[in-house]
């Protein structure tokens, strides 16, 4: 049992780092706060509120259309666009960034064949703040669309029904039955999607843009400050929690919505048939999203790569970067920090699931350990460069106290601090998984074996292991998917000469290498399919 709840600590160590960060404030503290609450500071609190406020506008509306639309209404390629919209999850707003820059800039493909009709034309610069609003709202949708989804289905159609024999007009079905019953799941998905927003670093850097995940990049490495990295971490992780707490209130009301006591033998609810005008309009509402957040940037995408291809036959040596036996190397780092990190993750969330739930504590030790549960499962909503800070700030004070220690070299120069990283951010996905496959277990099959004589190592490997089997492949896939993406925290932690399919994506489209960029980009996107493929087969079951 302790050596769970150390585990659980190590997890949430580098929160408490960030934390710890305001307990000592001497006067160099106070003057770094004081020196970026008129310098820097500003700046990203502004860019990061025009962006919260924009970005939850445009997810509740594009998510609000989409849900309604596939959800009350019957129209010809409904259940393709139910599973289409989700294609976007697929999609890093870093990824899709690279390519509309590549197409919309002014020696882009667009703006090029626009001035052969109009010589003088000169469209507005997507590296900008509104660039930035459009990526964000047609890659992070989804978490709207899909949670406001569930929600009409348990229970819209059913209402909407009923509106429509008390002879109430569509337009005030829709906003009046449909709209305030998807409100609480469009608030927590909108509260997801804006703290994968602050949580960004590829689109920001970029485009250029001062946000708090930037400034906390400059500020460690550029600046060499790490008081005002801490300072930068610790505002930002103060604003993911209060959007953690606003998700997960909005998730608790969701329950209100769900169906109870209803027979299976109910009259089927017929959905309300669209033709003509109107389903054009429904296919345009739908494949809007899919085409400008999925698959215009995967075609620019491949024309990107084609490109460079055949300039490779042309002048191999002008064009050395697309090198397949390089890449095979950054695919290779990629895909074993993720696979190792996926492996420790689902480890950790057995043993953490597995002590919740057979845990003879007394109440108060039982609270502290969910407590340090929580804490950890709460990486996830936190940007990975605050984690990076949050693994390196103690380092840094350590290093002082101990001048000839060796734990920063072995973080800093090996795979272990990358790793550790990952499973601070990470490994709350597994515990969700594996804690939702628990939830599927019966306890009365544990006190069964427990009375047979069996120990708990043999419960949980002959009794558990088979029934969790789905939920462990789900927790590996999904972590070892999100590892693959990370871009911030692997910037900041890998080892020496260790370069990642996102990490070099990033530093190839940063020198205009937009060409060499776009197959490492194209890979993370082929990855990032995986868990959209995994949630369109279980919508596909219910």
């Amino acid at each position: 049992m302790p050596l769970i709840g150390l585990i659980a600590l190590l997890i949430a160590l580098p929160l408490l780092g960030i934390v710890g960060a305001w307990v000592h404030l001497d006067a160099q503290t106070i003057n770094v706060l004081t020196q970026q609450m008129h310098t820097v500071l500003p700046g990203y609190l502004a860019t990061s509120a025009w962006l919260a406020v924009a970005v939850t506008i445009g997810v509740v509306i594009v998510g609000a259309a989409t849900a309604v639309t596939v959800s009350l209404f019957e129209f010809r390629g409904r259940h393709f666009f139910q599973w289409a919209l989700l294609l976007p999850m697929a999609m890093p707003a870093y990824v899709s960034a690279y390519a509309y820059t590549d197409f919309l800039q002014y020696s882009g493909l667009l703006q090029s064949g626009l001035r052969q009709l109009i010589p003088d034309l000169r469209l507005p610069e997507i590296r900008s703040l509104p660039g930035a609003i459009f990526l964000f709202i047609f890659t992070l949708y989804p978490y709207t669309y899909l949670l406001a989804r569930n929600a009409l289905n348990e229970r819209g159609a059913h209402l909407m029904e009923a509106a429509r024999l008390l002879g109430t007009p569509l337009a005030a079905r829709i906003r009046r039955v449909a709209l305030p019953l998807a409100r609480p799941a469009l608030m927590a998905g909108a509260a997801l999607a804006l703290m994968e927003t602050l949580a960004d670093y590829g689109v920001g850097a970029y485009f250029g843009l001062s946000t708090f995940t930037t400034g906390i990049y400059k500020a460690w490495l550029v600046m060499d400050d790490r008081i005002a990295a801490a300072q930068l971490a610790s505002v930002l992780l103060g604003i993911v929690a209060l959007l953690l707490w606003v998700e997960r209130k909005g998730q608790q009301r969701l329950r209100f919505s769900s169906v109870r006591g209803q027979h299976s033998d109910a009259p089927e609810t017929r959905l309300a048939p669209l033709h003509g005008s109107r389903q054009l309009l429904a296919w345009l509402v739908c494949a809007l999203p899919i085409l400008l957040g999925f698959v215009l940037p995967v075609l620019i995408l491949l024309r990107l790569m084609w490109r460079e291809f055949l300039h490779q036959e042309i002048d191999p040596y002008m064009n050395a970067g697309f090198d397949l036996l390089r890449y095979a190397g950054w695919a290779w780092n990629s895909f074993r920090f993720g696979a190792i990190a996926a492996i420790l993750a689902v480890a950790v969330a057995l043993a953490l699931s597995y002590v919740q739930r057979a845990s003879t504590l007394p109440p108060l030790k039982l609270w502290l350990l969910r407590l340090v549960t929580r804490m950890a499962s709460m990486g996830y909503a936190v940007p990975g460069s605050v984690i990076a800070v949050g693994i390196l700030l103690p380092l840094a004070w350590l290093q002082v106290i101990a001048p000839r220690n060796q734990i920063g070299i072995l973080v800093t120069a090996t795979s272990f601090g990358i790793l550790y990283a990952y499973l601070v951010r990470f490994s709350a996905v597994a515990v969700q998984s594996i804690e939702a496959g628990y939830a599927r277990i019966p306890t009365t099959l544990d006190e069964a074996a427990r009375t047979l004589g069996s120990s708990g190592w043999r419960i949980a490997r002959i009794l558990h292991a088979p029934l969790l089997w789905r939920s462990m492949a789900t927790a590996f896939l999904m972590v070892f998917v999100d590892v693959v993406k990370e871009l911030p925290a692997t910037l900041l932690l890998r080892p020496f000469n260790t370069d990642t399919l996102a990490v070099i994506a990033h530093n190839l489209a940063r020198d205009e290498r937009l060409g060499e960029a776009a197959l490492p980009a194209l890979t993370i996107v082929a990855v990032g399919l995986i868990p959209v493929l995994l949630v369109t087969k279980a919508l596909g079951r219910r």
